[in-house]
């Protein structure tokens, strides 16, 4: 199985990064479209304007997050999509959240994970 990973939108390209996807509704603040090394921008992936700011990135309301996130999830298109990236090579999601543990980028990579285990 592909290696699903994340990673802040600040952090150095890697080689083994893969298929760089930005999976945040906004785009960072502070970054020139021209300066991240991106090869998609996936704003539907990302959670609701409403769930984000309910959450806060308040760590003790990950888990709630987390539960939330996954049913916005169901059915979303840009979601197969990463999971069909996924199984054909690494992908990296790229987020810009401060906090390294508690985003939805690792609710994401989660959740790719997870359907791909089904698929096999």
């Amino acid at each position: 199985m592909t290696a699903v990973t994340t990673k802040r939108t600040r952090d150095p390209v890697d080689k083994n990064d893969g298929y760089r996807v930005l999976a945040d509704r906004l785009w960072p603040r502070g970054v020139r479209k021209q300066d991240l090394v991106h090869d998609e921008w996936l704003k539907r992936v990302a959670p609701s304007g409403a769930l984000r700011r309910w959450f806060g990135h308040d760590p003790e309301r990950f888990e709630a997050f987390g539960k939330r996130y996954r049913q916005e999830l169901e059915g979303n298109e840009e979601l197969e999509r990463l999971v069909e990236i996924a199984a054909e090579r690494p992908v990296t999601l790229l987020y810009d959240a401060r906090d390294r543990e508690h985003n939805h980028a690792r609710v994401l990579a989660d959740c790719i994970r997870e359907r791909l285990n089904q698929a096999t």
